[in-house]
């Protein structure tokens, strides 16, 4: 019975990888943004798409991001191992002061955020395309906490003191060179309308096998600064994003620099340019389903004026896997991304949804 199970399974698998996969074609990278609390509220250029259309036609996207974030500083989650009685509590005023007490710098970011990106992308040539994203964001205490934790258990991995916090709170604290802040139980806002993006790209084929773009986009402050969701000035960048596209695989890079004009909340930071790397991978498995991998690395946008703490001042790193599955003039993307290297500076874990109408593709 398991040799027909396994034989069965792997004529399925043959079948998909083998069917019609010719007659796919590419999408691009997964249009994450960076979903990291600390510098979220920056402009952050999206991958470069690979979806060709005519010109005066338009494309609608909609991206339905998710991510779960537990970040703490080294005396923070010592403090929190060495509380007595073990076990979980919500924290109060008392917590509050110890953590403030600790030597040093400290801090705990302790929530799960939604966003949910709408983008209209317009051709007005063969060669330049323009596009306007409007997002929101909610915040919330959430309900990935106790899969995430049972997930380290079963791994081996280390708790970082999450085992001594009730779960599927929102908790906020800083106390760096820059700021005394504290939110306990909820988030200061629990979500609204973000700052829009508006963008132009100029792309060109080289060849029958190469493309490069060239884009440029600004984040607009119209109105004025928000907790948690403006900084109150506007940023702006440029990318510039080369793709080799094969009968099956599909290699990416994109490079982008984005001057941000600094903020004051959560954390103040300086205004500076921030240059991010987005290497991917594409994969057509068959006809209307392809896979995606791609890595994110960009720099804190903290500097020691702001804090000491190494793990606020070192580089982000993210892995996002995933794919896209066409149904008509429509494509299906689903993506899961992992930090990397350096946990206590993006999110545990996110997940990423997302539908983009293509009315081209019923022609």
């Amino acid at each position: 019975m398991n040799a027909r199970i396994l034989r069965l399974a792997a004529a399925v698998l043959l079948a998909l990888v083998s069917g019609t996969a010719s007659a796919g074609g590419f999408y691009g990278m997964l249009r994450a943004r960076d979903l990291t609390p600390f510098g979220f509220l920056r402009l952050d250029m999206r991958p470069a798409h690979a979806v060709s259309i005519e010109p005066g036609s338009w494309v609608l996207e909609t991206e339905f991001d998710y991510q779960n974030t537990w970040a703490l500083s080294p005396e923070v989650e010592k403090y929190l191992n060495g509380l007595e009685p073990a076990g979980r509590r919500r924290l109060g005023p008392r917590e509050l002061e110890d953590i403030r007490s600790l030597p040093g710098e400290n801090y705990l970011v302790d929530l799960e955020m939604a966003t949910v990106d709408v983008t209209l992308h317009y051709k007005f040539s063969p060669h330049v395309a323009g596009y306007l994203i409007m997002s929101g964001v909610s915040y919330e205490g959430g309900f990935m906490d106790d899969t995430i934790e049972r997930f380290h258990d079963s791994a081996g991995f280390h708790t970082f003191g999450r085992p001594a916090v009730a779960r599927n709170d929102v908790n906020l604290i800083y106390d760096l060179k820059s700021t005394d802040y504290a939110s306990l139980g909820s988030a200061p806002t629990h979500g609204g309308l973000l700052d829009p993006t508006i963008g132009l790209r100029y792309g060109t084929a080289l060849g029958s096998r190469w493309r490069v773009s060239v884009e440029g986009a600004a984040k607009l402050a119209i109105s004025g600064k928000r907790t948690l969701l403006s900084t109150g000035r506007s940023d702006a960048g440029a990318q510039v994003a080369v793709q080799y596209h094969g009968d099956r695989h599909a290699v990416y890079a994109n490079l982008a620099g984005v001057y941000y004009a600094g903020g004051d909340f959560p954390v103040r930071a300086r205004a500076q340019v921030v240059p991010t790397v987005i290497l991917g991978y594409e994969y057509v498995l068959t006809a209307n389903t392809n896979l995606n991998l791609q890595a994110y690395a960009s720099p804190s946008v903290y500097t020691h004026r702001e804090t000491d703490l190494p793990e606020l001042l070192v580089n982000k790193y993210q892995v996002t896997a995933g794919f896209r599955h066409r149904m008509g003039a429509s494509v299906v993307t689903f993506g899961i991304t992992e930090n990397v290297q350096n946990i206590n500076n993006t999110p545990d874990i996110g997940f990423q949804l997302g539908v983009a109408w293509v009315p081209a593709m019923q022609r």
